[in-house]
């Protein structure tokens, strides 16, 4: 079979693919960005994943290309498809994770349930979008935004005046995406993994914390979700994998709305922040499942390990020293916690690891987590 896996991106999400590649004895090869990059354990190649000879070349030594991030773009993936490479997920599912009015309206023609939008080219377009959605809207650039970056809230359109300029200096016709600002209760995330072949598995719903636009914590499962919303979550992944032809883990990120309904918010074909938890609190972690499903491999279960598992983000990290300096005292601290770095030097606001607790009490479980981040250095 098929064993060598190849990841353009050297960032986390490629760093914790390493050991569970390592436990299922399979060679995984990283093209990464930079020298010394997250991946850099795995890193047989340093390139720009934007020139095409570079991303074939390193395609030539692996039986199946795979991904850290979404950005490599839609021309260089086809060249990977036409040279005979396997891509997975490949380009005609990507494109809709690459950009979201695409994803808006391909959701739209399936039927999935999504905020109210609209594409806006100029400002008159934007103004015409706020008035009519109680004077505010959610402005999100089409490519490229991340952990909040790429968005606005908005009360009147000279606000995105900026953005504008941009397009129109551009020159390529683009647009932004408004959209109406949700009155959500939570967000949710259902991930699910596909296999070319079409079998998924999905793990439980989670809920999802944000703070300053970028995701805090993590309580799987999502705590007192009721059962019809569990199934519609579960119906909405695997309409929008099959649909799509998404191959790999997949995150579907949810609005819980006030008056009952389930909303798409944003998709990504990779494993995500989001299921982070997986690694200690599931049976198969979302980076093994990601593994198994590119080479379409046997799924593996996705049942919880514990009542409760809690993941935290550390943000920023100590400002002295690296994270390992804390060690001494929060290992010591909270011994039961499981912690995760991410081979980054501390940055305020830069994701520099997690940590994971779980156990039957969820306030405790809570509490745990809480405290080893806090002592890891998290700003949050």
């Amino acid at each position: 079979m098929n064993s060598r896996i190849g990841v353009i991106g050297g960032g986390q999400l490629a760093r914790m693919m390493i050991p569970a590649a390592v436990n299922l004895g399979l060679d995984l090869s990283v093209l990464a960005e930079t020298e010394g990059s997250s991946a850099r354990l795995a890193a047989t190649a340093v390139g720009d994943y934007h020139d095409a000879e570079t991303v074939l070349r390193f395609a030539e030594t692996v039986d199946v290309i795979t991904f850290d991030h979404e950005h490599v773009p839609e021309t260089i993936l086809r060249q990977l498809v036409a040279a005979g490479h396997s891509v997975q997920p490949g380009p005609d599912a990507l494109r809709f994770a690459q950009d979201k009015i695409e994803m808006r309206r391909r959701l739209g023609e399936l039927g999935i349930p999504m905020p109210d939008w609209a594409a806006v080219t100029t400002e008159d377009e934007l103004q015409d979008f706020i008035d009519d959605h109680n004077g505010e809207a959610v402005i999100k650039t089409a490519r490229g935004g991340y952990d909040g970056k790429g968005v606005r809230l908005v009360r009147a359109a000279a606000e995105a005046a900026d953005w504008f300029r941009v397009l129109n200096e551009d020159g390529n016709g683009g647009a932004l995406l408004a959209e109406e600002r949700v009155d959500f209760r939570r967000e949710l995330a259902q991930l699910i993994a596909r296999r070319p072949s079409g079998p998924s598995a999905l793990w439980p719903v989670v809920e999802t914390v944000q703070k300053g636009g970028v995701c805090s914590e993590v309580f799987a499962p999502a705590p007192g979700t009721n059962p019809r919303v569990l199934e519609l979550a579960a119906r909405i992944a695997t309409t929008i994998a099959d649909e799509l032809g998404v191959t790999g883990v997949m995150a579907v990120e949810l609005f819980e709305t006030t008056d009952d309904r389930l909303l798409v918010n944003e998709l990504a074909m990779r494993p995500h922040n989001s299921g982070h938890w997986s690694i200690d609190g599931s049976v198969t972690s979302q980076f093994e499942q990601h593994l198994r499903a590119v080479l379409d491999l046997p799924l593996g279960d996705t049942g919880v390990r514990a009542p409760h598992t809690v993941m935290v983000n550390v943000l920023g990290g100590p400002t002295e020293g690296e994270i390992v300096d804390q060690y001494p005292h929060a290992l010591a601290d909270q011994p039961g916690v499981k912690v995760h770095t991410y081979g980054k030097s501390p940055r305020p606001g830069r994701k520099v690891g997690h940590v994971t607790a779980f156990g039957d009490d969820l306030d405790d479980v809570v509490f745990r987590a809480r405290a080893a981040a806090a002592l890891l250095g998290s700003d949050l």
